[in-house]
């Protein structure tokens, strides 16, 4: 009795000694076993195939020295080489206090092994060694109970802790119906108020959208992992309510995570955690402001932060926003009104968009503190007033609470905010001078999500066609136009008899006519676009200056008038594809392909004509041209002039070939235009 409490002391004790030495490795084997040449380090099981070793020593003075396994009794010839933390199996270099894995070769298992050793084939010596346990059993992922719930029809078919971080919920659901309900996970014999709010599956903090049977991981915020908590609950915080919870087991035997964890110190009183990736920081002192904004972006992303346009909800129209980013070593933080959601334009001869102040005759207010970027990390900090001179600036109130919007998106080539890819879609409110300092913030981790293979490129190559039907519809998320083009993308892209922005196959001679239903209201920022065509990869030829102007050759759907102003030639009734009311165009990415994502929009057509560009590429024309939106810059794409069809170029193999399918669906496009 007393040997089986000493021993399961000691299985404890290897599961969790390392945690008061920092981060959790993995099981402990053991020490390496030291005989020659300074061999030494710890030994931890990572999962069933992999080996942790840390602070290994070895001199490299050996002379055919490798990694070495078997299942003989003691180490021998009768081994193998396990490759090293590059994977190669040349002989050993110098170690000195190294951390490293090592992955068994031919997916042979920790439990295949009896032994672990540093050895030398030619002089078949053991410079170090260590045994493997009987009946040894390394990491893995490890099932759990159920969550059952007693209201808001919250089930899982199983759960699952898949490493010290993550947690994965299979076939979960939950009806969506609690007004504040979030994941949340906490210490303690159940679940209170008092927690930790764990990140969705995307990352956000927002609370809980309606799940049906879907199967999602979540991952343990902060450097918290499965260890440091006591349950996992799904909690209403309106009503103070568990709505479902599990009770997290001891003594786990789970991988560790591979998640990197990045401290991120704020010196500012008050901290709030936006998104996973994005944290907002400030101080009041006087009249005025200073706010600090951190977040896990790449380098041609910019972070946006502001006072939402209403005052009863968070609104991007009519919002006041910073827009913050780091081109090279130097910060940016520029002072932004939202006023449509589209790129700044002229509408009628006043910009509507995203524009900058300045842009509106207003002032730049954002004063640059400090812009830096550490382990990926953009750490910008600026200070503003409170009550601004300029009409456009919203102000900072010291008194009771504001809503405010925030979002992370890429920059397009002018360093200009393009349409967010990561934005909150619930109401968020802060009070800005609290009466004692409130944090929420914690530790950025890393772990990148899988997009997935991106949607195929859609390609028209039919010598038959000749009539070409364009609509607008969403551009799609990183799956979607961004990954076709290589471009950032708005929130609108053309889609060209069906397609989204397919490559096209034009041959010179040939007389082809685009019928273009891109809207014909120039009052309107968003849903006006007429068709041109330039040598132009961007587009958007009406936003350009006339310098930028005078270097774009233009090929159709541009005239001039007697000032030598340009004017657009084809522009027609507005016919778009768009998101369902219930659908969350931030989850496009979970779409497999385009067919699926095109199948879930609603598309609708306005009465009236389409608008009619006709032309024939001649032998001046370039061999690569593109089509755009007059008002927009990346809504289209690529056009390839050949002078034959028989003489094609070799394209990517990601492309396919639309012929008689397309050639139908035009066919009957057009049909229903015509009886509209």
């Amino acid at each position: 009795m007393i040997s089986c409490v000493i021993l399961v002391i000691l299985l404890c004790s290897s599961v969790f000694s390392q945690d008061d030495e920092g981060p959790y490795k993995g099981k402990f084997i053991g020490k390496l076993n030291s005989y020659h040449h300074q061999v030494s380090g710890d030994v931890y099981a990572v999962d069933k195939y992999t080996l942790l070793l840390t602070s290994f020593n070895y001199d490299g003075n050996g002379a055919d020295t490798f990694f070495w396994a078997g299942a003989a009794n003691r180490p021998g010839p009768q081994g193998f080489i396990v490759p090293d933390s590059r994977g190669k199996t040349n002989v050993l270099d110098r170690y000195f206090n190294k951390d490293f894995t090592l992955v068994l070769p031919e997916k042979k298992k920790i439990t295949d092994i009896k032994w672990f050793a540093i050895y030398d084939i030619w002089s078949q010596n053991t410079f170090g060694d260590i045994y493997i346990p009987e009946e040894f059993e390394p990491p893995v992922a490890q099932k759990v109970s159920q969550l059952t719930g007693k209201t808001n029809s919250i089930s899982t078919i199983s759960i699952e802790i898949l490493d010290a971080k993550q947690i994965k919920l299979i076939g979960f659901t939950y009806d969506g119906k609690a007004k504040d309900a979030y994941f949340w996970v906490g210490v303690g014999a159940q679940p209170v108020s008092k927690g930790f709010k764990v990140p969705d599956e995307y990352g956000y903090l927002d609370s809980l959208k309606a799940y049906k049977n879907k199967t999602i991981i979540l991952e343990i915020p902060g450097d918290l992992t499965i260890f440091n908590i006591d349950w996992f609950s799904i909690f209403d915080h309106d009503t103070n309510t568990n709505l479902g919870s599990i009770i997290i087991p001891e003594a786990l035997n789970v991988p560790p995570s591979l998640v990197k964890v990045t401290p991120q110190k704020d010196d500012l009183p008050n901290c709030m955690q936006l998104h996973k990736n994005f944290q907002v920081s400030w101080e009041i002192f006087g009249p005025a402001i200073t706010i600090q904004l951190a977040g896990m972006v790449d380098e041609n992303e910019y972070l946006a932060f502001g006072i939402s346009g209403s005052k009863e909800q968070s609104q991007m129209i009519g919002a006041d926003v910073a827009v913050a980013y780091i081109n090279g070593y130097q910060g940016f933080v520029t002072d932004y009104n939202i006023i449509a959601l589209t790129p700044c334009v002229k509408v009628l001869g006043q910009y509507k968009g995203v524009c900058k102040d300045s842009v509106l005759g207003g002032q730049e207010n954002n004063q640059l503190n400090t812009a830096v970027r550490e382990n990926g990390i953009n750490i910008i900090t600026y200070r503003r007033s409170l009550i601004s001179s300029d009409e456009s600036d919203k102000e900072f109130p010291l008194e009771g609470s504001i809503y405010i919007v925030w979002a992370i998106g890429k920059l397009d080539e002018n360093n200009e905010p393009a349409f967010h890819d990561v934005y909150p879609k619930t109401n968020i409110s802060v009070e800005l001078n609290p009466k004692e300092p409130k944090k929420s913030c914690y530790a950025f981790t890393r772990s990148e999500r899988e997009v997935g293979e991106p949607w195929s490129k859609g390609q028209i190559f039919d010598k038959t066609i000749r009539v070409f039907t364009s609509t607008i519809g969403p551009s799609g998320a990183k799956k979607g136009y961004q990954a076709i083009t290589g471009h950032t993308s708005t929130a609108l892209a053309w889609y060209i008899n069906g397609l989204l922005a397919p490559e096209i196959w034009l041959r010179r001679g040939l007389t082809y006519v685009f019928k273009v239903n891109g809207g014909n209201d120039p009052h309107s920022p968003e849903y006006y676009h007429p068709l041109i065509i330039t040598d132009d990869p961007h587009g958007g030829y009406d936003r350009l200056t006339d310098v930028a102007q005078s270097k774009v050759r233009v090929l159709a759907g541009v005239e001039y008038s007697r000032r030598g102003r340009p004017r657009p030639t084809a522009s027609g009734r507005l016919c778009v594809s768009k998101h369902k009311s219930n659908h969350d165009r931030r989850l496009d990415d979970d779409f497999e392909s385009f067919k699926k994502f095109n199948r879930s929009l609603e598309w609708s057509c306005e009465t009236g004509d389409p608008g009619t560009l006709e032309f024939t590429p001649n032998s001046t024309w370039p061999d690569i041209v593109y089509y755009n939106s007059f008002t927009q810059a990346n809504m289209g794409w690529k056009i390839r002039v050949i002078d034959s069809f028989n003489q094609r170029v070799s394209s990517s193999a990601n492309f396919y070939t639309v012929n008689f399918c397309v050639l139908c669906l035009s066919i009957l496009l057009n049909y229903f235009f015509v009886i509209e």
